[in-house]
């Protein structure tokens, strides 16, 4: 999986940074999920290889403008450029309402399905290789995190040792590698789950909205691989960040010591912090967790399997 930010700023667009979109690419399909899409989310995908008409879901973490601003231009230009594949909008309750008052009012027609799935307190879906699940933090408004995991991978098929018995390259391959039994022609029974290395541990990607610090974060964040979290203010503006319902560096690095995570990324930086001031906020995280860094536009991470687990 890979991870790309199209934007990292909070609360209007800035010389360096875009307002909040976050883009999820499958590397084994080509498939994207978007987290939130701000205004001019569209002109920031121009600059990367990602294709609007690969965008299968978008996931919003809460209504603000900097979030949603850049949806209904999308949409739009999903659909002028030959996008026919369905696309499901996952979020609050009210995104559907702004969405289509959007496109009814600007005459914009899709030409693809366009579906809703709403919800309040609690979302969870299982689908294919994957569970999210979104909770509710702590913000002015309805705000969400999503804790995208994926389902454990089977550990790679023993080729050498199948050979050894005389099992020949083809579908019996394939048979055994998706767990099956086969008999050989000699009569010989195998059991593939015997001829599979250890299972590879699926990941776990946290992506949360705005929000001050909750108890709610750490469970969303437990044991990730990634953690994505908001850091609107430095270390020293806990009171304002208090006020505004938004979490500092340090909050920030803190949730991450708590959950166990294995990598901070900390976005969502407000206007008011020049290019220089970057490496302090990065350093101030990393003075409660170590492995931290700070997003910038066109950000790249991949996320890759680094643990094995044995059956």
């Amino acid at each position: 999986m890979e991870i790309t930010f199209l934007g990292t700023g909070a609360g209007m667009p800035a010389k360096y940074r875009n307002v909040t979109s976050i883009a999820l690419k499958q590397l084994q399909n080509g498939a994207i999920w978007l987290f939130d899409c701000g205004e001019a989310t569209q002109h920031q995908i121009l600059h990367t290889s990602i294709k609007p008409r690969k965008i299968e879901k978008i996931f919003i973490t809460h209504l603000h403008g900097d979030h949603i601003f850049g949806l209904p231009g999308l949409l739009g230009s999903r659909s002028f450029l030959s996008g026919t594949e369905p696309l499901t909008i996952y979020g609050p309750k009210g995104i559907r309402e702004f969405i289509e008052t959007s496109l009814s009012i600007s005459q914009t027609h899709i030409k693809y399905d366009l579906n809703f799935i709403e919800f309040e307190d609690y979302f969870y879906l299982d689908e294919n290789d994957f569970i999210i699940e979104a909770r509710l933090l702590d913000h002015g408004i309805p705000s969400y995190g999503y804790r995208i995991v994926e389902k454990d991978k089977p550990g790679s098929l023993l080729v050498d040792e199948l050979k050894q018995l005389g099992v020949k390259p083809g579908p019996h391959f394939k048979q055994l590698k998706d767990g099956e039994t086969i008999e050989l022609e000699d009569g010989m029974i195998i059991n593939g789950k015997d001829f599979l290395g250890p299972a590879k541990k699926g990941r776990i990607i946290s992506i949360l909205g705005d929000t001050r610090p909750t108890q709610t974060s750490i469970e969303l964040a437990r044991n990730a691989d990634l953690l994505i979290h908001e850091a609107t203010f430095d270390k020293d503006s806990e009171v304002i960040a208090e006020q505004y319902y938004h979490s500092t560096t340090y909050q920030a690095a803190q949730i991450a010591f708590k959950a166990n995570v294995k990598k901070l990324c900390i976005t969502h930086i407000s206007s008011r912090f020049e290019k220089h001031d970057w490496p302090l906020l990065e350093k101030q995280a990393q003075d409660i967790f170590p492995n931290t860094m700070i997003a910038e536009d066109f950000k790249k991470i991949e996320v890759k399997f680094e643990h094995e687990r044995v059956e």
